[in-house]
């Protein structure tokens, strides 16, 4: 009789568990900590009134189409040109109140018209206060009032994985927004500057976005859109938004944009030295690396200090020389009269030179 009861209890009681699991879902729901918001309007809201679209017109001299015929081309002078009007557009960020905004320096490269859309309706013109071609950024001013400035992260805690989103006026659709994530941090080796330092990420740019926002999870800025990266000479890649689209960290951008409203230009330190990338190995057999010196400035500030050609630079204020690219951007973040300890390897021998940093000379 037992086993009989049992034999037919046991189904009953599977039975009635799995009608309740089906009843109550709540079991399959992932825990609210490992899912993200189901909308980030609230960051574009944010961040929106705080990016414009902007439009340029330069003058350019070419030939006309019409002399461009072919009927006409063997009667006429193909040196021939006339002006016309070139137009582009591309995107910039508010960082002031009072009318600073940041851009790309490609964007109004050589224009001489240049007016703001906000995304309010408002229309005005901008004039360029300075541009930096190392970083590729520009600052502009409008006397436009009642703006809203970004807010501004640091770019410096930004994770791989986290969530971005870039906002900007791709092919003239102004305010477009797409979403992504940090793909990777401080991406350089494009050839393009000394001081390359990119974020990467899948948030989809396009001819436009340039100098648009890149905008945290919570409206934040942690980036300017400064470039698709194809690895190719021609922009049929970029124009289709396929590469590697780059931003410029945020952190970088404040430090330019102080130096341009102060200076008109980017202050860096000056070393006067140019190296080549050594690795090695220590005692150890860790690797190293050192920059090897292959030319002095006459009269610049290594020579002065007595550095040679063929003197591996291994230390910069006493710290050890672990990433060549850091640590000439450590000197380009001192100051022209900061004094910074040079430690060099000359042959068996190691030792140090205080060195009187100095601004680049223009055409170095």
């Amino acid at each position: 009789m037992r086993e009989w009861f049992s034999q037919l209890a046991w189904p009953a009681l599977v039975g009635v568990l799995a009608a309740v699991l089906l009843l109550n879902t709540e079991w399959l729901k992932i825990p609210n900590s490992a899912q993200g918001p189901d909308s980030y309007s609230h960051a574009v809201a944010v961040a929106t009134p705080s990016v414009v679209n902007i439009y340029t017109a330069k003058l350019v001299a070419d030939r006309s189409p019409v002399l461009n015929a072919p009927l006409l081309r063997r009667f006429t002078n193909p040196g021939e040109r006339q002006p016309r009007v070139e137009r582009s557009l591309g995107s910039g960020v508010i960082m002031s109140e009072d009318g600073h905004i940041i851009t790309n320096r490609h964007v109004i490269d050589g224009a001489q018209a240049i007016q703001i859309l906000l995304s309010d309706g408002r229309r005005a013109n901008a004039m360029v206060v300075g541009a930096d071609p190392e970083t590729d950024l520009a600052l502009l001013k409008t006397d436009l009032t009642g703006l809203s400035a970004i807010e501004t992260a640091d770019s410096d805690n930004m994770n791989v994985g986290d969530i971005v989103l870039a906002i900007g006026n791709p092919f003239g659709f102004g305010h477009s927004v797409s979403l992504g994530i940090v793909s990777g941090l401080e991406r350089y080796g494009l050839q393009l500057s000394a001081y390359e330092n990119y974020i990467q990420t899948d948030a989809t740019i396009h001819l436009g976005s340039s100098g648009g926002a890149l905008i945290d999870a919570e409206g934040k800025l942690v980036g300017i859109n400064t470039l698709i990266y194809t690895g190719a000479n021609d922009d049929t890649n970029e124009a289709s938004g396929i590469g590697i689209n780059l931003a410029t960290p945020s952190n970088v951008v404040t430090t330019v944009m102080k130096d341009l409203i102060e200076y008109g230009g980017v202050i860096r330190g000056w070393l006067g030295v140019e190296v080549d990338l050594l690795l090695g190995f220590d005692d150890q057999g860790r690797a190293t690396q050192s920059l090897l010196v292959t030319n002095t400035a006459p009269g610049g500030p290594a020579q002065r200090a007595g550095i040679q050609v063929g003197d591996l630079i291994v230390g910069l204020n006493a710290e050890r020389v672990t990433d060549a690219r850091q640590a000439m951007q450590t000197i380009a973040r001192l100051r022209p009269g900061d004094r910074v300890l040079v430690g060099l390897k000359r042959g068996d021998e190691e030792f140090d030179v205080e060195a009187i940093v100095s601004t680049r000379p223009a055409g170095e």
